[in-house]
């Protein structure tokens, strides 16, 4: 049973929550107008459209769900059985979050001598082609196949979609496959649904084969499965052969519509291929005798606004004007936006006052498309003037407004400005909006008010609005960049209890804030208090506190704290394999070394572990604990292992031993590993300096038969 589900009647207090719902004919969370009475007649085409104040409560029950107490379900159990058929769909469907219509419905179908009817089934996979659930409507349409309800192709369909959003093509097509078992005849809803799936998954091959083979099973596409063809070809870039089916659609059985053009030409657009937008709405008129209108040039300048044409979107308002069109704010506030966003300010302004002329009052959208446009060119001042003319024109600037005007301010290094602006924000009768906040908090952040922004944050969550972990842990890092590591512990803290949503991340940057600080003992207490909090401490945070014990010389505490990673189940990564052998490594403890090594192989292989230990040993000069770790890396013949065998013999080399090198030579070539041969030569003239001619002439010869010196060369 759903936790929401109540137990018996309602408090008082929740009553009266509920018939002020009911009686609110604007209430948000219930979108359909108010019946007038009890009586109001309920058939079945206007039951969705004029609701019975029984769906309202109903609704208004779920809604209030997370206050209910463990004594309501007799009260929506009672009012489930005054439901008529259509009613429950009404109920199913006004649900604005698709997984409490999921939950009603179960519900519902749990209670006795109650049996949902067809049309609440194909309501229900109606919600959910709308969502990414293509598992739930999987289940729907098997729960409807085991007891014997009509399933009609658009349930199939709908089940399709919802497979596509989630991006499981197969599965859609395993649902298409499913309707046909069922006996059902092909329906051109659900093979159109399965070209816009194919098309969406970039499956455009695909989608063409489909398209054909609709044909040969007596389902003639219509303009709507070409029209997904289209899109598929402007998406993979081939608008030619997009026109080209556009040509041949007529010859199919099958004219054009505008949205086959309109598709077109969002693509042109997009490639700033604005010349044949033109001629392709001159062929569209000649062509397809589709005479432009009202709505394809509002298309054209919203698509062109869209991608930065101003001047070529101007120049269609004034074609359309030309035509008898009127253009409206609308489009006029594309064209201006788009002006903005390229920083043409004068050209935005010049359109702004064409809409005073032609008597269209810009609109708070207009308004702050400028406003931005200011702001995005560093000139905030201007931007003011054009706010101050708003409240002269009667046009009251939102949130988003001022907003754009904070972050204006933000961008040119005045964001202590900003937040006056956003303190008296009530004085000013505007609501800041948790993006207003946001953006205040990154402008101090930038310019070094850390105190400030922390203050900022904490009378943002106190007005509602919870910063993100990522915007917490980008404050936490300036904090500890500036060795403030336990003021950034005590302010994420303070969001912890504030309800904040606190992840490793943010407690990794702490750690590491004190580790740069040296202060090692807060570093370790703070991992400690991770598992308090319900925190499971990644592979990331655990390196971080290897690292700062392996440089403050606590190699034991090292070893265990990378053992109780282990325990944990914490798979280490290269770097933690790196940074474990350099401080073994550096303080000489190949032995602790070799047993934890063994430890971490046992969790996670990596082939170059044994590798890095040589070389670091190398490099550190400790050769003889190097030599006893020659066996591990000589057992593969790997050309890793053959530099890593070449640093061991430069070592050597550089020491002044050059039998050990030959020796190690030797070794390599036993193994089919070929040493460079630049190192050939050092060792030969080594051993010849020495009067170890011998063994020099023995290893010339080796070298001659592996090719790698030619006889001349001897």
């Amino acid at each position: 049973m759903p936790k929401w589900v109540p137990k018996s009647r309602l408090s008082h207090n929740f009553q009266s929550q509920v018939r002020t719902i009911i009686a609110n004919p604007r209430n948000p969370s219930f979108p359909y107008p108010t019946c007038t009475s009890l009586s109001d007649p309920i058939n079945a085409d206007d039951a969705e459209t004029r609701p019975h104040p029984t769906v309202r409560e109903v609704c208004a029950l779920l809604d209030l769900r997370r206050a209910w107490n463990p004594t309501q379900e007799g009260r929506l159990r009672h009012l489930l059985r005054r439901l008529i058929p259509h009613q429950v769909c009404a109920v199913i469907r006004a649900q604005t979050d698709e997984r409490v219509s999921v939950d009603f419905f179960r519900w519902a179908d749990r209670q006795w001598r109650y049996r949902h009817s067809p049309d609440a089934y194909h309501a229900l996979l109606e919600v959910l082609s709308r969502t990414k659930m293509c598992q739930t409507s999987k289940r729907v349409l098997r729960l409807m196949a085991r007891r014997g309800v009509d399933r009609r192709p658009e349930a199939f369909a709908h089940a399709m979609v919802s497979c596509g959003r989630a991006r499981r093509v197969e599965e859609a097509m395993e649902v298409f496959t499913l309707m046909l078992k069922a006996g059902l005849e092909l329906d051109l809803l659900v093979c159109n649904t399965a070209v816009k799936v194919l098309v969406a998954a970039k499956l455009f091959d695909r989608a063409v084969r489909f398209v054909e083979r609709m044909r040969w099973a007596g389902i003639e596409p219509d303009v709507v499965s070409f029209n997904c063809l289209i899109k598929g070809y402007c998406d993979v870039g081939r608008v030619e052969e997009a026109l080209g089916l556009i040509k041949e659609m007529p010859f199919r059985g099958c004219a054009p519509d505008k949205i086959s053009y309109y598709t077109v030409m969002g693509f042109l657009c997009k490639e700033k291929r604005v010349e044949e937008v033109e001629v392709l709405l001159e062929k569209m008129e000649r062509d397809s005798n589709l005479v432009p209108d009202q709505v394809t040039y509002n298309t054209v300048i919203h698509m062109l606004s869209k991608h930065g044409h101003g001047v070529e979107a101007i120049g269609f308002v004034r074609e359309a004007e030309e035509r008898g069109f009127r253009i409206d704010k609308v489009g006029y506030s594309a064209v201006v936006s788009a002006f903005c966003k390229n920083g043409r300010m004068d050209e935005a302004k010049e359109v702004l006052d064409k809409m005073f002329v032609r008597g269209c009052d810009p609109d708070v959208v207009t308004y702050t498309a400028i406003v931005g446009g200011f702001c995005r060119v560093g000139d905030v001042d201007s931007a003011r003037e054009v706010v101050e003319r708003m409240y002269e024109n009667g046009c009251k600037p939102n949130t988003v407004t001022h907003t754009a005007l904070l972050n204006g301010l933000c961008r040119i290094g005045r964001s202590i400005e900003a937040l006056d602006m956003l303190k008296s924000s009530e004085d000013e009768w505007w609501t800041p909006s948790a993006i207003s906040y946001s953006v205040v908090m990154h402008g101090l952040r930038r310019e070094g008010w850390l105190s400030e922004a922390c203050e900022l944050v904490s009378r943002m969550i106190d007005n509602g609005f919870l910063p993100t972990p990522v915007e917490i842990n980008q404050l936490i890092q300036e904090l500890c960049r500036g060795g403030k590591a336990r003021e950034a512990k005590e302010f994420m803290e303070e969001c912890l209890r504030k309800g904040c949503a606190i992840n490793v991340v943010n407690f990794t940057t702490v750690i590491h804030g004190f580790c740069l600080a040296g202060d090692l003992e807060s570093a370790l207490s703070l991992l400690d208090d991770m598992y308090l909090n319900n925190k499971r401490p990644d592979v990331i945070t655990y390196t971080v506190v290897i690292d700062a014990l392996g440089k403050n010389g606590r190699l034991e505490e090292l070893t265990k704290l990378t053992e109780k990673m282990l325990q944990k189940g914490v798979n280490p990564t290269p770097l933690t394999y790196r940074i474990v052998i350099h401080w073994h490594c550096h303080s000489g403890r190949v032995k602790e070394l070799f047993k934890l090594l063994k430890k971490m192989l046992s969790r996670r292989a990596l082939r170059s572990v044994y590798n890095q230990a040589i070389e670091k040993l190398c490099g550190l000069g400790k050769l003889d604990e190097a030599y006893s770790l020659l066996d591990r890396v000589l057992r593969s013949g790997a050309e890793l292992d053959a530099n890593t065998c070449d640093v061991f013999v430069g070592s050597y080399l550089n020491r002044g031993d050059s039998l050990l090198a030959y020796k190690i030579v030797r070794r390599m070539l036993k193994r089919n590993l070929n040493p460079g041969v630049h190192l050939c030569h050092r060792v030969w003239e080594c051993l010849m300096s020495e009067g170890k001619s011998e063994e020099a002439k023995m290893l010339m010869v080796q070298f001659v038969g592996r090719g790698l010196l030619l006889p001349q060369h001897v």
